[in-house]
C-alpha cells in the first residue's frame, strides 16, 4: 500500500511539473490584466505598473511541491539578480492565498506571490492545464503592457539567473542607483 502511494504521488508530481499548456497569447500581445492577491495581503494589478516598470510573472503549479520550491528557492536566494532591472516580479499559482502564504513564510519568500484560487488569470493567460493548475510558465511584460517574451523551459534551480539574462536580452533598463 505504501509503494501504491508513492507511484502515486511520483506520477502525479510528474505530471504537475509537465509544461502541459497552450495559450493563444503571443509575443507582441496585450497581456491581460490581473488583479491578484499576495502573500504579503495586498492586491496586485497589471495596469498599476503602465509606464513605470516590466513586470515578470511566474506561473508555478503547486505551492509545496519539488519543483516550485526550488525554483522559489531560486528566486529567494539570487532575487537580486532581476532586482538589478526595472523589472518588478511575481510568482502566481491557483492556490488558496492561504497556501501560497505558508509556502512563502517556508521558503522566506522576499517577492510578493500571487494567488488565483478563482483561475480565471491563468485562463486568459492559457497556462491552466488539464490538471487544473497552472503550468510553469514565464511571461516577461513590457512597462506598455505588452507580451515580451513567452518562456516555458524553466529550469527551477537557475530560474532567478534565467530571469535575469532574459530581462537583459529584452533591453530592459537597469535601476539607476542612488548617488
Amino acid at each position: 500500500m505504501k509503494n501504491t502511494a508513492i507511484i502515486v504521488n511520483s506520477l502525479l508530481a510528474l505530471l504537475i511539473s509537465c509544461n502541459l499548456y497552450a495559450t493563444d497569447l503571443k509575443v507582441g500581445d496585450q497581456a491581460p490584466n490581473f488583479t491578484l492577491q499576495a502573500t504579503n495581503g495586498d492586491y496586485y494589478q497589471l495596469s498599476d505598473y503602465k509606464d513605470k516598470s516590466a513586470v515578470v510573472l511566474a506561473w508555478y503549479p503547486m505551492a509545496n511541491t519539488r519543483g516550485c520550491t526550488i525554483e522559489c528557492l531560486s528566486l529567494v536566494e539570487k532575487g537580486h539578480l532581476i532586482r538589478a532591472f526595472n523589472a518588478n516580479y511575481f510568482m502566481a499559482s491557483v492556490d488558496p492565498l492561504d497556501d501560497n502564504r505558508d509556502f512563502a513564510k517556508k521558503t522566506k519568500a522576499d517577492f510578493p506571490m500571487l494567488s488565483d484560487p478563482s483561475k480565471e488569470t491563468a485562463k486568459s493567460y492559457g497556462v491552466l492545464n488539464f490538471l487544473r493548475v497552472a503550468s510553469r510558465v514565464t511571461f516577461y511584460i513590457s512597462k506598455e503592457g505588452k507580451i515580451l517574451k513567452i518562456d516555458d523551459n524553466i529550469s527551477p534551480a537557475t530560474a532567478a539567473e534565467d530571469i535575469a539574462t532574459n530581462l537583459n536580452t529584452l533591453n530592459i533598463a537597469l535601476k539607476k542607483l542612488d548617488k
